[in-house]
């Protein structure tokens, strides 16, 4: 095998289109174009979502809904997960670095605390909102809930 002896895999190379070069290669004339119009002219751009004068898309279907961007969002936790937390660990404070260290929040989530399921056991939890039927089971099973 030699330098000079080296080639493209087969298939591999295919040589460009030479538009505008005369009748006999085929594509002389209007270079592939077509006749006239826009599309043919040389600095033809169309803009994004034109449909060539039609009602356009993002015009014919109309807007919809509110998004609200003084909205807080709450990562829920609910009482029965608590409830299996405080078991598992035996600890009597919850706060938002125990949820952090748990996998339940991330660093910039706010916590509330929901209703769901039974606790009986009676802990400290901190969080940054709380359901009023969260508030009455933990206070009933003797233990406090603390608003950050």
């Amino acid at each position: 095998m030699y330098l000079n002896s080296l080639k493209p895999a087969e298939g591999s190379v295919k040589n460009r289109k030479r538009l505008g070069r005369g009748t006999g290669s085929g594509r002389g004339g209007t270079s592939t174009r077509g006749h006239k119009g826009a599309k043919s002219r040389s600095g033809y751009s169309q803009k994004g979502g034109f449909e060539g004068g039609q009602m356009p898309l993002q015009r014919r279907v109309p807007k919809y809904g509110f998004k609200n961007f003084n909205r807080v969002e709450f990562k829920a936790i609910n009482l029965d997960v608590v409830q299996s937390l405080a078991e598992a660990t035996n600890e009597t404070v919850l706060n938002f670095d125990f949820f952090k260290a748990h996998g339940l929040v991330s660093k910039n989530d706010k916590v509330k605390i929901l209703g769901r399921g039974e606790i009986n056991k009676a802990v400290e939890v901190h969080a940054h909102a709380f359901s009023k039927t969260a508030i009455s089971s933990i206070e009933t099973a003797g233990g406090k809930t603390v608003a950050i």
